[in-house]
């Protein structure tokens, strides 16, 4: 019976003590989620570390854990930190985030939303896994909106309010991956995963990129034993302005452009104002800065007021936006063709560039393919047109140009060489300023989202400018890898440029010995025709954008290649100016017939691309002799309009508003890829590519393109055509 009583004695003990661990339990659970539920760190912490040390010290990871430790490379940094690969306070953060997650604590659940992991369509080219950077600046400091406590709401009301307990920066990491399992198109580094993680100020850039390598090191990347990814840690960006951009060379000398142009423009507006004002002698318009008054005997002096003159806003104003009967020896069609190209163009770099921030390249590519875009994957075709407005110009201009073909005639030598001299010297007067100011402008841009962007730059022209200025200097960057030119888009430029030099020297040949300038232009032709086709076999070149892409130096940019259109351009103009062809002899039926037909050449060299797999000896064969018959049909619209004829659609290319497009082309085509490029840089995620939104963007970036271009044209394009004017001329053009 005493047995009895004592084992009862005994079970009830147990079972007081076991109620009251469960209480216990139950209590601190309680305290936890009421502190949970209402953003109370405080009255939790104690309970979480207690549970997290106690999960420590068995060393066994629940199911949950070990699910995040694998698909979130956040959380799985956290795993691999350790007081001996970061510093101590990096350590201690980071763990305290580890903690924060595995207890759901508000701020930290943010942490985890904020930081990248691996969305959808990674076979396709999704590799930005950039979480969210406003999400991380939530985890930094309350987020700024309102909501009524009138309404009833699911969510808890601290991911709104609660803050990290220490610092915390959204920063991307950078890794070059090598899956079989994603199409590689070839165009560039595409295949680099863009991590955003939202991580503790107190770890630096190193440390966390040493966690990384640690972590894909390991079997933790849950996406490795999948995709067979096999990262490859590359660098990272804090995203922070570094104060080496404010140290370039190029900051202080485009600083140093914009400050010396607006000084000179308003100098030009004093003297404006000063020419209205009555008496023989009139000076500064009267201010009160001593400033003015001190400039105003220099202002006096007639050289110097006619070179501020140049720099007259409102008269280059309405240089630009005047709208004219067109001049007798005027080509308006020119007007046209010049500006369409232009916009043109424009659309064409709005999708390339697009390709850098897009997360589906090859839905991209695929619709470059299809027929109905053709006409922008083949936009790069219409560089061409500009080629042979250039040549026939050139020669049509010097032929028409009397006097100086008798001087050309007369002059020996070293008179010819002044000649050649001063000729060079105007042209370079007309397009370097303009031309250096956006070289500048460009390896700052770069500079600055190379620091700042979240995506990977391919083209890092901040690096490659300053290495290779000269050869921008000189218009030679396109006789170089297209891989090393700063604003590789000015190639065509350094084309014109090379082939105004040899243009000339056939024409001061022609204006002494014609036969001998036949002979070499005849030669060239032969040449370029050749050369285009060894390359085009030699490279097994085809229209594929991954095959272009690598015969970019050899065959897009290259001037042997490249000015079979100048050439054609150059022969029609003087066909037209020494043999008198009139297109006006024909009959008015046969006139409409070739006009037609022109557009139909036109358009069918445009969808020449659209199959693209043919072998390599039939594409050379399209490109050379396509582009031949191009620029030919180019050739007779310019003819064409010249000799008074045309049909509807050639009457609006000859439209007044076309003049006004036209004065703005060269800045357009320098300008529209910087801008674009820097547009695209400065967004904070990537995006989809979809044809309806890409028609908005095309417009978009047309208006801001054409608004910087008036800007640039302003300040430093018809100035120095002004001044160019002023040196040939003795005073500036009027009108």
């Amino acid at each position: 019976m005493e047995k009895h009583w004592r084992s009862v004695l005994i079970i009830s003990i147990w079972i007081l003590v076991a109620n009251a661990a469960v209480n216990e339990s139950t209590l601190r659970r309680h305290r936890y989620e009421y502190g949970f539920l209402n953003g109370s760190l405080e009255l939790s912490t104690d309970v979480i570390s207690t549970d997290i040390r106690e999960k420590e010290g068995a060393a066994i990871q629940s199911p949950h854990e070990t699910h995040l430790t694998r698909s979130s490379v956040i959380f799985g940094l956290t795993k691999v930190a350790n007081e001996s690969n970061v510093s101590p306070s990096c350590h201690a953060h980071l763990k305290q985030v580890q903690r924060g997650i595995l207890s759901r604590q508000p701020w930290a659940m943010k942490v985890l939303d904020a930081s990248g992991t691996k969305p959808s369509g990674f076979v396709f080219g999704q590799n930005y896994w950039l979480g969210s950077r406003d999400g991380c600046e939530g985890v930094r400091r309350p987020v700024g909106i309102t909501l009524s406590r009138n309404y009833e709401r699911v969510m808890h009301y601290s991911i709104l309010t609660q803050s990290a307990p220490f610092g915390m920066d959204y920063r991307v990491i950078y890794m070059r991956h090598r899956s079989p399992w994603q199409v590689e198109i070839k165009v560039m580094s595409e295949q680099v995963l863009h991590i955003g993680l939202c991580l503790p100020s107190s770890c630096s850039s190193e440390e966390v990129k040493q966690l990384a390598r640690y972590y894909v090191a390991g079997d933790s990347f849950a996406e490795d034993d999948m995709f067979d990814i096999k990262p490859e840690v590359l660098y990272m960006k804090d995203l922070q302005l570094s104060e080496r951009f404010y140290q370039r060379l190029t900051f202080r000398l485009v600083v140093a452009a914009i400050l010396v142009t607006g000084a000179l423009m308003l100098c030009a507006q004093q003297v404006r104002v000063a020419k209205r004002a009555d008496g023989p002698d009139p000076g500064l318009a009267p201010v009160e800065s001593e400033l003015w008054q001190a400039l105003d005997t220099l202002l006096k002096w007639q050289p110097f007021q006619s070179f501020v003159s140049c720099f007259d806003v409102a008269n280059n104003w309405r240089k630009i936006s005047a709208m004219r009967e067109n001049q007798p020896g005027e080509i308006p069609i020119m007007n046209g063709l010049r500006s369409v190209c232009a916009i043109w163009i424009l659309i064409f770099h709005v999708v390339w560039y697009m390709y850098f921030t897009v997360h589906n390249k090859t839905v991209l590519i695929s619709y470059a393919e299809q027929v109905f875009f053709q006409y922008v994957s083949t936009a790069p075709l219409l560089v061409d047109v500009f080629f042979t407005i250039s040549g026939f110009l050139q020669t049509y201009n010097f032929l028409r140009n009397e006097q100086q073909l008798d001087a050309v005639r007369r002059n020996g030598l070293w008179g010819n060489v002044k000649l050649f001299g001063k000729l060079l010297f105007h042209r370079y007067l007309r397009l370097g300023p303009l031309y250096l100011v956006v070289m500048g402008s460009v390896d700052l841009a770069f500079a600055y989202i190379g620091d700042v962007s979240v995506f990977h730059i391919n083209e890092r022209f901040d690096e490659l400018c300053p290495q290779h200025w000269w050869r921008n200097l000189l218009f030679i960057q396109n006789l170089f890898d297209h891989r090393e030119m700063c604003a590789n888009w000015s190639w065509s430029l350094a084309c014109d440029m090379q082939f105004f030099l040899l243009a000339n020297i056939v024409l001061f040949i022609y204006a002494k010995h014609e036969k001998l300038a036949k002979a070499i232009t005849l030669t060239g032709l032969m040449a370029t025709i050749t050369w285009s086709y060894g390359i085009g076999i030699a490279k097994k070149f085809e229209f594929s954008f991954d095959s272009t892409y690598a015969t970019g130096t050899q065959i897009y940019t290259s001037p042997f290649v490249r000015v079979l259109p100048y050439i054609v351009g150059a022969i029609a103009a003087w066909y037209y100016q020494e043999q008198r062809f009139q297109v006006s002899e024909l009959s008015e039926r046969r006139i409409c017939r070739w006009w037609h037909f022109s557009l139909k050449v036109f358009v069918g060299c445009i969808y020449s691309t659209v199959k693209r797999d043919l072998g390599y000896l039939i594409t050379i064969s399209l490109f050379v002799l396509g582009r031949a018959l191009f620029s030919l049909t180019i050739c007779w619209m310019i003819v064409g309009s010249a000799s008074g004829t045309g049909v509807w659609w050639s009457r609006l290319l000859e439209a007044k508003f076309f003049q006004h497009l036209n004065r703005l082309s060269y800045a357009i085509y320098l300008l529209n890829p910087l801008v674009i490029a820097l547009v695209y840089s400065l967004t904070s995620t990537s995006s989809a590519v979809d044809p309806f939104l890409l028609s908005v963007i095309c417009c978009g970036f047309t208006m801001i393109v054409y608004l910087a271009s008036i800007a640039f044209s302003l300040a430093f394009e018809l100035p120095y055509s002004n001044l160019s004017n002023l040196l040939l001329k003795g005073k500036p053009k009027t009108s």
